[in-house]
């Protein structure tokens, strides 16, 4: 369908709360974004949000060792057994409370989960066909308060659990004759990790104050018994049936005693403090790599520490945050930590031998206000109450610039044409320009008096700048080459909180809480041009691609369409009963009442103009017809009802007679959890009894559409969505009769017509045939089929060839595909450039995209070649100059030797004569 758009990723939130997890080989990180999972791949430089949502948000994530299963579990003990090979949730179970962790068995054949004061060991699925994959094996209990973490043995035989009763305590997975469970105590406050070393039962207890003790076992690890199973009696015995019952009895009996002699014992070896004296940081997490004996702990400074054991020696310590460190994870290989910091929204990656950051990524502190995607599509910028201003790749999802020179929150961010620079409007009083290219801020507009900027726009051209005023209702212009103020527009008697240019003309269209919409010229600067009267508040504002109409929304919940020409109204849409506004946990009102105050704040058109895409302050973002008047498609934001407004009905069993039990705060002192929003009172410390909570209500703040028309982006409280088309899952077919079948595809390029075979595949509409039919066109025969290819089907033909270009390997057969239909269609293309504008940027961001890529691989196998060639050329020399140095050196020793036999001739009369003068001295001194 043409408007199959679906849920493909999440930017602008890399971390909430929770638990991180590393995949099996080390290279990826699933972190928990609200109620979804988010996977950063670190070899690649991509992300990748799953399509799966739990009802709260996710406080728990256990991964398999295979890699395959997935569990996650919510705030209120709902658990989604998750397949991350389909990427679908397969089953929904409930534990009824709270879950502080679960944890897979290293051999993946058992998971145990920690309610309360119990853990509950069940087998894991896919090992045992069952209809219920959360198969229970066995409940234990023993602790008297809440377990807080748990970890296995390196055989799976046997697990440590602490808990905030401040002891631990090792429990038998299966029956052991000389382990039951075994309490280990010596810390003052509740345990926050433990940890068995690789193929030993010795362990480590770490607890909230900071303290670490060392506890030794008197057995090793195949030291554990477990309980034999007798046999049955089976026929041919030479014992009778009473006998070898009473052998046995005696056996088990003997066994018993033995094993009771024998019970299993930890020794405290040491107690260790991380703390240095006078210091008072809590240890929030840990966690402790196995086969390197590497410990990382963090704490609530930020700060985090790595030691080997059991020597303790600390090896690294860093402060990498400002607030606490929710959550520690090291990869299978040891090298790289995960650390994330649910206060400020952090996810950081180290790789702690040579101190350098793998991944740091960091959302908007607050909420997002504004969007905007950049002229190929590639990039959206967004800006948010906490003042920055940050640029996201919607390829990789990554964050790749931060600007924060705004002092307040941002209004509104526009790309300049050329796509070279970003602007932002900020309560400020300041609209500024950041260089794409250089990463800095080169210039900054202001207004003659303070004012805060509501709103931004830029004129096709890249010439004007434009921002409105909500303090005195004016609009700036100022000139985007020089930076000076050129005109001040004034006619508004309220705020102005719309405003938008137009496409392919400087025509500016602004509208203000007066229930006016004035169209202006810029050029002229006579004032405005026209003005439409509207019924109610004006809240939002867009023009057409094509400037000739605007689209408005109002208080009253309408949306208005404008010929701007004629000046004449050309349609309205009641929107207020697709909004499906929901409740909130404090209201005592209806939601059909509650709906009388909510509108639409943020409109776009599509890239075609055909239709309207609308958000505001619901949980939808509707889709509306603008020819039809009609509503096409509703795309629902959120399911997670940790947010505010997405309840159909009021609670009254909350209603009592002393009040709303939604108003109690039931949350005591700091949680971690950025969606509960903290109020703390003056002079009261982070933490302390008297914050307050609230939940924020759900809202969507801005929509925009991707030049390209494949995709869309909305900014919300879960963060910045991303909605695209998937052609994989959609069946769209294009004047399609019966006797078009890939059979007849099939026979048309058996038969070398290969026009034919391409225009039924176009009318097929699907992906594979698409492909196949291109790809058996010879190259020698591309521009005879280019050439025979009616004008119905060229478009289509670049759009495939614009989706092919970014997974195939033929890239220069698609580019001589893209050149060819573009050299003979080209003059026809352009009598209709307006109409297929999204297809040729969608065209251009592929091919900007694949050679980006390309000249990445080029650029990398350039240097090392030449640092091959620079190496080569550096040995060949030093084995020249060594040559050079040994023929030399061969030379010297021949004349050397020439010249010691010479002069031994020559002397060999002299020293007859010597030796015999020698002798007769030696003979007469004799």
């Amino acid at each position: 369908m043409k408007y199959a758009f679906r849920f493909t990723n999440l930017l602008g939130t890399v971390y909430r709360k929770g638990d991180i997890v590393f995949s099996p080989d080390g290279n990826r990180v699933l972190s928990p974004v609200g109620n979804k999972v988010t996977i950063f791949d670190l070899k690649n430089d991509k992300s990748e949000t799953l399509p799966i949502e739990t009802r709260l948000n996710i406080s728990v994530i256990a991964l398999s060792p295979n890699g395959t299963t997935l569990i996650l579990v919510d705030e209120a003990g709902e658990a989604l057994l998750c397949s991350l090979i389909s990427r679908r949730a397969i089953r929904r179970y409930h534990f009824h409370k709270p879950v502080h962790s679960v944890k897979f068995s290293p051999d993946g054949r058992r998971f145990a989960v920690t309610i309360d004061n119990s853990i509950m060991v069940y087998y894991a699925p896919g090992q045992t066909v069952e209809y219920n994959p959360f198969t229970l094996q066995r409940r234990y209990y023993g602790a008297y308060g809440k377990t807080t973490y748990i970890d296995w043995s390196s055989d799976s035989r046997a697990f440590v659990a602490g808990s905030a009763d401040t002891t631990a305590r090792v429990y038998a997975a299966s029956q052991m004759l000389n382990l039951v469970i075994v309490s280990l105590s010596g810390h003052k406050e509740e345990i926050v990790g433990c940890f068995f070393e690789k193929d030993s039962l010795n362990l480590y207890t770490l607890s909230r104050d900071a303290a670490l003790i060392v506890w030794q076992c008197n057995t090793p690890l195949d030291g554990l018994k477990e309980k034999v199973d007798f046999q049955e009696h089976q026929p041919g015995h030479e014992e009778d049936d009473d006998d070898a019952k009473q052998r046995k009895e005696k056996e088990s009996q003997d066994e018993r005693e033995k094993s009771l002699r024998q019970r299993i014992g930890f020794k405290k070896g040491a107690k260790l403090f991380f703390n240095k004296s006078g210091d008072f940081n809590n240890l929030t997490s840990c966690d402790f790599h196995k086969k390197s004996r590497i410990l990382v702990t963090g704490f609530t400074n930020g700060s985090f520490h790595i030691h080997e054991m059991p020597e303790f020696n600390l090896i690294h310590s860093l402060s990498i945050s400002e607030q606490s460190i929710r959550s520690v994870c090291i990869n299978s290989t040891g090298d790289w930590i995960a650390f994330g910091c649910s206060g400020l929204g952090q996810l950081l990656v180290w790789e702690w031998q040579s101190e350098t950051y793998i991944l740091k990524q960091q959302g908007h502190y607050n909420d997002m206000n504004c969007l905007a995607f950049s002229p190929d599509g590639q990039n959206i910028a967004t800006g948010g109450d906490d003042g920055k201003v940050k640029v996201w790749s919607t390829s990789s999802g990554f964050c790749f610039v931060t600007f924060s020179e705004h002092s307040s929150s941002v209004t509104g961010v526009q790309y300049t044409p050329n796509g070279r620079a970003v602007l932002s409007a900020s309560h400020d009083g300041t609209v500024r320009a950041f260089d794409l290219m250089r990463y800095r801020n080169f210039r900054t507009f202001t207004s003659p008096r303070p004012t805060q900027f509501s709103s931004l726009a830029v004129d096709h051209s890249g010439e004007f700048v434009t921002a409105s005023s909500q303090d005195n209702f004016e609009i700036y212009v100022w000139s985007m080459q020089t930076g000076r103020l050129l005109e001040i527009l004034g006619g508004h008697e309220a705020p102005v909180f719309g405003l938008d240019f137009g496409h392919t003309k400087s025509v500016l269209a602004t509208g203000s809480w007066d229930k006016t919409v004035k169209i202006w010229d810029v050029f002229e600067c006579k004032g405005s041009k026209e003005t439409f009267i509207l019924p109610s508040d004006v809240l939002c504002i867009a023009f057409r691609p094509d400037d000739r109409q605007v689209a408005v929304g109002c208080l009253n919940a309408q949306l208005t369409f404008w010929d701007v020409e004629s000046s004449n109204q050309v349609g309205c849409i009641d929107c207020r009963h697709d909004m499906d506004i929901g409740v909130r946990k404090t209201d005592k009102i209806s939601a059909k009442t509650a709906s009388k105050g909510k509108a639409f704040v943020t409109l776009c058109y599509t890239a075609d103009g055909e239709s309207v895409l609308a958000g505001g302050m619901s949980r939808n973002i509707c889709l509306y017809s603008v020819k039809q008047k009609l509503l096409l498609k509703k795309f629902q934001i959120t399911h997670n009802e940790s947010l505010d407004g997405l309840q159909d009905f009021v609670k009254w069993r909350k209603m009592t007679e002393f009040g709303n039990l939604a108003l109690i705060d039931t949350d005591v002192g700091d949680t971690g959890d950025r969606t509960k929003k903290t109020i703390d009172l003056p002079g009261v410390r982070k933490g302390d009894m008297s914050s307050r909570h609230y939940k924020p209500e759900v809202r969507v703040t801005a929509v925009k559409f991707s030049p390209t028309g494949r995709s869309w982006a909305a900014t919300t409280n879960e963060g910045l969505l991303i909605y695209s088309m998937d052609q994989n899952l959609t069946f769209d077919p294009f004047e399609l009769d019966l006797d078009i079948t890939p059979v007849k595809v099939k026979e048309a390029m058996d038969s070398e017509e290969y026009c034919t075979a391409l225009m039924y595949a176009f009318r097929m509409n699907e992906e594979k045939i698409i492909t196949q039919a291109m790809e058996v066109v010879p190259f020698s025969h591309v521009e005879l089929v280019c050439h025979s290819l009616p004008q119905v089907y060229v478009e289509k033909c670049l759009s495939s060839i614009a989706s092919l270009i970014d997974n195939s390997t033929h890239l220069e057969f698609y580019m001589h595909w893209a050149r060819t239909l573009l050299m003979f269609h080209g003059p026809a293309l352009k009598t209709r450039s307006s109409s297929i504008r999204p297809l040729l940027t969608h065209l251009q961001k592929s091919i900007t995209r694949k050679s980006e890529d390309l000249g990445k691989i080029c650029d990398a196998n350039r240097y090392a070649a030449q640092y091959i060639v620079s190496l080569a050329e550096q040995i060949s020399c030093t084995k020249g100059k060594k040559r050079k140095h040994a023929e030399n050196n061969e030379n010297i020793t021949k004349d050397d030797k020439n010249e010691s036999a010479t002069d031994d001739i020559e002397s060999s009369d002299d020293d007859d004569l010597l030796l015999g003068d020698a002798g007769f001295v030696f003979s007469s001194e004799e």
